[in-house]
């Protein structure tokens, strides 16, 4: 702040001696008050800045210890990571179906209320994946169903439509928690992350 206050500083003088051989003492004044109004102004959008990544990395904190508190019964994982809150939930789907099974409502359930209860305002995207048996481009359309079938039933357990999104990452090789696996073997590949991307102040 003060490197900038000093550089200001001397912009102004500059442009000013390039202009005449003199200052006038209320234009310096004028411009020594115009400058310590601009450092103030830095200075209090700085605090806001920060105040505000403080409340943010707060409230992704709680949310991230409310989910792990509902989910510690559940086979998922929760990671907390440069601003995302990822829910990794392995097996979801049966070998080519994106049928969403029964005994994958109660996680998606508790998912669903904590954010009613506490976090209303969050942006989820759910990420489909498949293993990599068949066709790629096939596999990124089966993804995207997988997606979509999650967001449909999160939709109708109360998040609003308008905040849940669908992608695919189908095969995706970055993405597979059992590179290469399909068939039995590649069971914890065919599932959904959910992604807590952002979260309103």
């Amino acid at each position: 702040m003060n490197r900038l206050r000093i550089f200001l500083t001397i912009a102004v003088a500059l442009s000013l001696g390039a202009c005449s051989n003199f200052v006038k003492r209320d234009e310096f004044d004028s411009t020594v008050a115009d400058l310590r109004a601009t450092d103030s102004a830095l200075a209090s959008g700085s605090s806001d800045l920060r105040q505000q990544l403080e409340q943010m990395h707060f409230r992704f904190s709680e949310l991230t210890d409310n989910l792990q508190s509902r989910f510690q019964s559940y086979d998922a994982q929760i990671a907390h990571l440069q601003g995302r809150i990822q829910v990794d939930m392995s097996a979801n789907f049966a070998y080519d179906d994106a049928t969403l099974r029964e005994e994958d409502k109660a996680p998606l359930d508790e998912f669903a209320n904590v954010l009613i209860d506490y976090h209303p305002n969050v942006m989820v995207t759910v990420e489909g994946f498949t293993d990599p048996a068949g066709d790629a481009e096939y596999n990124k359309w089966l993804g995207m169903e997988r997606a979509k079938a999650v967001r449909q039933y999160l939709i109708q357990n109360g998040l609003p439509a308008d905040k849940v999104r669908a992608v695919s990452y189908g095969e995706d090789d970055n993405r597979q928690i059992k590179p290469g696996a399909w068939g039995d073997a590649g069971s914890a590949n065919r599932r959904v992350a959910l992604v807590i991307d952002y979260v309103a102040s």
